[in-house]
């Protein structure tokens, strides 16, 4: 990744979170969190990866409800920020810590069944 792309990146996460945070309706309670934003190298899509403290159903919910709306968030990410092409947004869903709690679990259980066989 060039650091050009990088800068982009992180600029783009930046308003991102903000207008999640503060500007965008969402009909949901869940604790949203951009996780991490990935350029491609023309600057003409950014991948959003979303982490979303809610159950399946919700989660799911609220990844389609941001790709309906994606026009509307990215006018307002065209206002925040000065490119040559305001990228076309993709949302996606971050389960990176979904992935460690199950790791965490399956530890656990090891460590527990290696106390009680000992």
């Amino acid at each position: 990744m060039s650091i050009r792309t990088e800068k982009v990146s992180s600029l783009i996460k930046e308003e991102m979170s903000q207008i999640l945070l503060r500007e965008l309706v969402i009909d949901t309670d869940s604790f949203l969190t951009v996780t991490d934003i990935i350029m491609t190298p023309d600057l003409k899509i950014a991948k959003v990866y979303l982490s979303i403290f809610d159950s399946n159903e919700k989660k799911e919910a609220t990844i389609n409800e941001l790709t309906r709306r994606k026009g509307e968030v990215r006018q307002m990410l065209g206002a925040r920020i000065r490119l040559k092409y305001t990228p076309d947004l993709q949302f996606y869903l971050d389960d990176t810590l979904d992935r460690v709690d199950s790791l965490e679990r399956i530890f656990k259980k090891i460590r527990n069944d290696d106390n009680n066989t000992s």
